[in-house]
């Protein structure tokens, strides 16, 4: 079965980066293989969503029930999708201030020999490269504010 784990540390606060990462609503706008996502349900302490999946015309979904545990923890549980088993975590812990170190883990079994062929490379380059794209998002928006910010005080 599949594991990925990817840790970097970034200078963005923790509470910002969980607010990315649990922010599902806005993945289209940043995560080139993301078609569209729905929100089920969400609460202080879970998130319910599926996400469509267009990666080079290969199409699925997945839909997790992720449990928060703001602003640390994010822990991802399979409700829909193309797998026999997906669960993993983000772990995002505070250094300071303006920093934070990144963990990102999933493990997943696709349901099928015939899924895995198809979609097992697809998936594994969409998880290889998650975490660098939550970083490049953040620090996108870091530079947008930083943009905003004399104009607004003019």
């Amino acid at each position: 079965m599949p594991t990925i784990t990817r840790k970097v540390i970034v200078d963005h606060p923790a509470e910002a980066m969980f607010a990315l990462v649990d922010g599902v609503e806005s993945y289209p706008e940043f995560l080139p293989w993301c078609a569209s996502v729905e929100v089920f349900g969400r609460t202080a302490t879970q998130t319910h969503a599926r996400i469509d999946i267009d990666f080079h015309g290969i199409r699925s979904h997945v839909a997790t029930r992720n449990r928060n545990e703001p602003p640390e923890w994010i822990h991802l549980e399979l409700a829909d999708g193309p797998f026999e088993r997906l669960a993993g975590h983000w772990h995002i812990r505070p250094l300071g201030a303006e920093g934070c170190a990144i963990e990102f883990s999933i493990e997943y079994a696709f349901s099928s020999r015939a899924l895995d062929a198809v979609m097992g490379p697809v998936f594994g380059q969409i998880m290889e490269t998650i975490v660098e794209r939550f970083v490049e998002r953040a620090a996108a928006l870091r530079r947008a504010g930083a943009a905003a910010a004399p104009a607004a005080q003019g």
